[in-house]
């Protein structure tokens, strides 16, 4: 069968993703998903389980190889020192500047409903913060004392780093590195045969995983909280649809329509996992193939975005800010919505990009404005929903700034932009390995 005769691998994942939907809502509604069930036991917390987590796993697995890698090839890929760091310091810029403007919106949307007014504080929900990195120390950390480590735990930014300053050390060699930038591009071919063989099975991995969310949430639940989510759900789609659009073409000029048609099949991998990390290779691919990113931008902005672009996160902050405030008749006043700015902006830096980690900083955001920790409590039943629809928004984002970016520096093929079928040939699971442009020292 030919290329154009085959169901895309996004059309796949969205058809799984529906199914997950229907499946996992109709276990809630007809009261399958009891604790001790048949139904809870082996298939919800059993099949549903276990082949999501495998899944999600595997998609770990790609990211500290394909970080490394593609970042190595798109530093020596780039070539000019100069050039790499004024690629690092737009997307740093852009970065911030989304996520600034993405709490601020979300705070002043949140504020003007009123949501959490005279609803009763008095709840047996509870929230145990975890300890919070301090600042000063998620910046020291930036330089890893012991690569190998980083690697192994997954921390992103200090490999980022030690990935950036071997690759510039390898272009100062000159021609001795060739060798070394070959065996790198090499490397980059093999996990681009990993993400194929892994991105196979995503369909049914999406459905699982989606299943199980649905069954757990519960509509009750959802109910009660209505106000909350219907304004945060709001105020994630305003930022996507709007705000991003709207600096994607103040930035580049490009198209808003063809990026959003490009990028759902990013969004659905976000949704699904709810881990900007995990979600790299499948952004990387995109952004590629699908949008005519140089590699040696690409490789380096959407793992670097990954690491500190948190826009949906920062978003849900503000949402919840103002909500807890509202329930237990506490007035923050400018200051204290401006300190929530400023810690959402700080603390975006340097936490990690796994599910779950917007409770973190959210405990960090209310201890600095006086807000009772427990309040995370209210909102925590349908935060992993809530999580799964803000990092679609994050690796959204990621790719916006990696586009603008791209074609700030004469690094984006228009032609594979503006063409609706760029690409798709390089998404199926059997594709043939995308080539990576402009990967040797200049």
């Amino acid at each position: 069968m030919s290329d154009d005769k085959k169901m895309s691998l996004t059309v796949k994942v969205l058809l799984g993703m529906a199914l997950g939907i229907v499946l996992g809502l109709a276990i809630n509604l007809l009261g399958l998903a009891n604790e001790g069930s048949f139904i809870r036991v082996y298939l919800i917390d059993g099949f549903f389980y276990v082949i999501g987590a495998m899944f999600v796993n595997a998609l770990k697995m790609l990211v500290v190889p394909l970080v490394f890698f593609s970042l190595l090839c798109g530093v020596c890929g780039i070539g000019d020192i100069a050039e790499l760091g004024r690629v690092g310091g737009k997307a740093f810029g852009l970065y911030i500047m989304t996520t600034a403007i993405a709490i601020a919106m979300a705070i002043a949307l949140a504020a003007s409903t009123g949501i959490g007014e005279g609803m009763n504080q008095e709840t047996d929900a509870s929230f145990s913060a975890p300890e919070a990195t301090p600042i000063a120390e998620v910046f020291i950390g930036i330089i890893p004392t012991n690569p190998v480590q980083s690697m192994a735990e997954g921390d992103m930014l200090p490999l980022i780093f030690w990935t950036v300053i071997l690759g510039i050390c390898i272009l100062k060699l000159g021609n001795e590195g060739a060798k070394v930038i070959r065996a790198a591009e090499v490397g980059n071919d093999v996990m681009m045969k990993m993400v194929n063989i892994v991105m196979a099975v995503a369909p049914y991995a999406v459905f699982a995983l989606i299943a199980k969310s649905m069954a757990d949430l519960g509509i009750e639940l959802l109910l009660q909280l209505l106000g909350y989510v219907a304004v945060l759900v709001g105020a994630l789609m305003l930022h996507l649809f709007v705000t991003l659009m709207i600096v994607l073409k103040l930035f580049s000029g490009l198209s808003p329509a063809v990026f959003l048609k490009k990028i759902r099949n990013v969004q659905v991998f976000g949704f699904s996992t709810a881990s900007s990390n995990a979600t790299i290779p499948v952004t990387l691919r995109t952004v590629v193939d699908r949008m005519g990113v140089n590699n040696s931008v690409g490789a380096f902005t959407v793992p670097f975005g990954a690491t500190i672009n948190m826009d949906g996160t920062a978003i849900m902050q503000g949402v919840v800010t103002v909500f807890v405030a509202n329930v237990y008749g506490i007035d923050l006043g400018l200051t204290g919505y401006l300190t929530v700015i400023l810690m959402a902006v700080l603390a975006s830096i340097g936490t990690a990009g796994v599910p779950g980690v917007g409770l973190v900083m959210l405990s960090m955001v209310f201890s600095q404005v006086g807000l009772p920790i427990e309040g995370i409590g209210l909102i925590i039943g349908v935060d992993r929903l809530m999580d799964m629809i803000r990092t679609a928004v994050n690796v959204s984002g990621d790719a916006v700034v990696t586009t603008i970016v791209a074609k700030s520096e004469g690094e984006l093929d228009l032609d594979i932009y503006n063409d609706p079928r760029a690409g798709l040939q390089n998404i199926l699971p059997d594709a043939p390995l995308p080539k990576a442009r402009h990967t040797q020292p200049v």
